[in-house]
């Protein structure tokens, strides 16, 4: 368990929750033979990203803390990084996340994934910053940054809620950046405080056109796009165009590609009530997905 073992030690001088995720390994047992101070919260069925977190933030929470920090079992602290985070929260309130910069394992490049982060809002001057030898920022605001390593605020959890249940995995942290912003909170990377996720630079697999793969990645798309309180594009419309497009394929008679299409359709429908409820939930302020 390298992973989990580097990851632990990097924090042990802070209260550490765990969640295990229905591990069907040795995690459980090892963390309480090796590490007797943290808490486990084991359960018994994988609850995906989201739903895990809410379970450790809801503990954390009920026990007074006023901020909680999520770290992903692949990422570690570097020296007194944690410190530096909750000193610049507690005195920017208006931060609601904030992040350490995401280095490689070796310490000597940036994370492959966050290294494109920094470049989604082009008036981010990150970058530029670095390279001409510019004074850096005590924080840089960015729009998005994944949950790897977030710094959340009491206040920002009471505000926003926990992570939405719509997203079993991946897209949770898309969808809470969205909610953050919507509410009025900033998200920021705070660049002289490092944390290593000790990841491959994977390159991303090309998607089959109507493969299971595809369909689980445009349901998502979907989900992510209709849920954003900042989109006001309504989802009907994206589905009145689809059925128009398979109508359309029918009478050219291309009937297997109007099925595909058909199934991607049914899949929208499916989903539309719950992201019509997401939506109604989020728009409002409260500890939503938590108690």
């Amino acid at each position: 368990m390298p992973w989990l073992d580097t990851c632990l030690k990097s924090c042990v001088d802070y209260p550490v929750v765990v969640v295990d995720n229905g591990s069907t390994d040795e995690t459980v047992d090892y963390i309480n033979k090796h590490f007797p101070k943290i808490i486990v919260l084991p359960q018994t069925e994988n609850k995906g990203f989201g739903q895990a977190n809410n379970i450790g933030i809801r503990y954390a929470l009920d026990q007074g803390a006023e901020q909680v920090f999520l770290l992903n079992q692949d990422a570690y602290l570097v020296s007194n990084v944690l410190d530096k985070l909750v000193q610049f929260q507690n005195m920017h309130q208006e931060y609601g996340i904030l992040s350490p910069v995401h280095i490689t394992a070796d310490e000597k490049r940036l994370d492959y994934n966050f290294s494109g982060y920094m470049l989604r809002d082009r008036s981010n001057p990150f970058y530029s910053d670095f390279v001409l030898g510019n004074t850096l920022a005590a924080v840089y605001p960015v729009s998005f940054v994944n949950a790897a390593a977030w710094l959340i605020s009491k206040h920002c959890l009471e505000t926003v809620g926990g992570f939405d249940p719509l997203f079993f995995h991946y897209g949770e942290d898309d969808n809470y950046c969205q909610r953050v912003l919507f509410h009025g909170l900033k998200i920021g990377v705070v660049p002289k405080g490092y944390v290593i996720h000790d990841r491959a630079d994977r390159v991303r697999s090309k998607v089959t056109e109507f493969s299971e793969h595809y369909y689980s990645k445009t349901l998502r798309i979907f989900k992510l796009k209709h849920s954003n309180l900042l989109n006001t594009d309504k989802h009907e419309k994206q589905i009145s165009q689809l059925k128009k497009d398979i109508l359309k394929l029918k009478l050219q008679g291309k009937f297997k590609r109007a099925a595909q299409h058909q199934k991607t359709l049914m899949l929208m429908l499916a989903a539309s009530p719950d992201i019509m409820r997401s939506r109604e939930i989020n728009i409002q302020k409260g500890k939503h997905y938590l108690y």
